[in-house]
């Protein structure tokens, strides 16, 4: 049994994460963002621009080595407070960032 488990199961884990990120994308415009993922159950999250509360970039010490970062952006909500898009150009993502945060004068306290 465990001959017949683990080959499938570590070709699996080894094959997963670049077919998750080929199944990754986003689109962003004025209204705000739009993150589409799954590879067998897709889910599609729309992030308006006004329910953006902060937002993170954060790279991790294999993201750094690579160029690459994570995008972190939370909302005031309950369902997505939290929404991560991964394998970001670290550039790109605080270009993002930039365009997503609200271009007041200053913050409220």
């Amino acid at each position: 049994l465990w001959l017949v488990l683990v080959p499938p199961g570590a070709w699996h884990f080894y094959r997963w994460p670049a077919r998750a990120y080929s199944y990754t994308s986003h689109r962003v415009d004025d209204q705000g963002i739009e993150i589409r993922q799954g590879v067998h159950w897709r889910v599609v999250i729309n992030v308006p621009r006004s329910r953006v509360q902060h937002i993170d970039v954060s790279q991790g010490p294999i993201e750094r080595r690579f160029g690459l970062g994570t995008l972190v952006i939370y909302t005031a909500g309950t369902v997505h407070a939290k929404v991560q898009l991964e394998g970001l150009e670290h550039g790109r993502a605080l270009r993002i960032r930039e365009h997503l945060l609200p271009s007041g004068a200053g913050d409220a306290v």
